[in-house]
């Protein structure tokens, strides 16, 4: 049997899942079902909701008030939650919902919006963050719901963080070595950060608050300088790789 299938409709719900239950569909969710994939009673749907795992279900009722889904089966249990926080300067619309959708596909459990000295872009529409989280997670099979954070400083933002806590921070400025290197000799702790700034970069004093941060690894990401959210994908596939659930 395939770990995932991807053929099937994928939608999270906001509501308990157990055996038999019937659960009621949102307004959105019952025009995306019945008039974009033109399912009918009867049809298969997988359902999750970030605590119970996912379940396979069939459509129950599709009238314009009371469209629901009648759960069968739980498919997959639900895991563990793994502590990846990912802290960044927030970009501009597109890149942003780019962003947000990377980092939940490659395994991050917070998602964190901070304002540096050099961000660029003031207001985040943090329901629209939840909005990417969740089609991110439906799209690409995953269980867990990244936490979503509101807007926080700089300075807030990494003093919020557990002094158990890994940071791992990538910095233009940082001589080029070996990544890989670098984390596979982190002490020991519980948790990982990482923590990517505005395309301006960070300023010297933010610099020299993380560098004075017990617990901390800076990176550099090789010898080009790379975008913001080409910055994160990288940043999070090294950390995965050396530190996470790639290994």
């Amino acid at each position: 049997m395939p770990r995932y299938d991807f053929r099937t409709p994928r939608l999270f719900v906001d509501a308990p899942l157990r055996a038999a239950a019937q659960v009621a569909l949102a307004r959105e969710q019952a025009n995306y079902l019945f008039n974009v994939l033109r399912l009918e009673r009867g049809s298969a749907v997988l359902v999750f909701n970030g605590r119970d795992g996912e379940w396979g279900a069939c459509v129950s009722a599709t009238g314009k008030r009371d469209s629901a889904l009648a759960l069968e089966e739980r498919l997959r249990e639900q895991p563990v939650a793994r502590d990846l926080q990912f802290l960044f300067a927030p970009l501009k619309h597109a890149r942003l919902d780019y962003l947000v959708q990377k980092a939940v596909e490659m395994g991050a459990s917070r998602v964190q919006p901070i304002r540096t000295q050099h961000t660029q872009v003031a207001r985040v529409n943090v329901e629209r963050m939840r909005a990417n989280v969740i089609e991110a997670a439906e799209q690409c099979g995953v269980l867990n719901i990244a936490q979503v954070g509101e807007s926080a400083s700089f300075a807030n933002a990494i003093e919020a963080l557990p002094a158990e806590t890994l940071l791992v921070f990538c910095d233009e400025d940082a001589e080029v070595k070996d990544p890989i290197a670098a984390l596979s000799a982190a002490a020991p702790h519980q948790g990982l950060a990482i923590v990517i700034g505005p395309e301006g970069g960070f300023s010297q004093a933010e610099r020299q608050a993380l560098l004075q941060r017990p617990n901390t690894i800076r990176l550099s990401l090789g010898p080009r300088i790379l975008r913001a959210d080409t910055a994160a994908v990288a940043a999070l596939a090294i950390v995965q790789a050396v530190l996470g659930d790639w290994r």
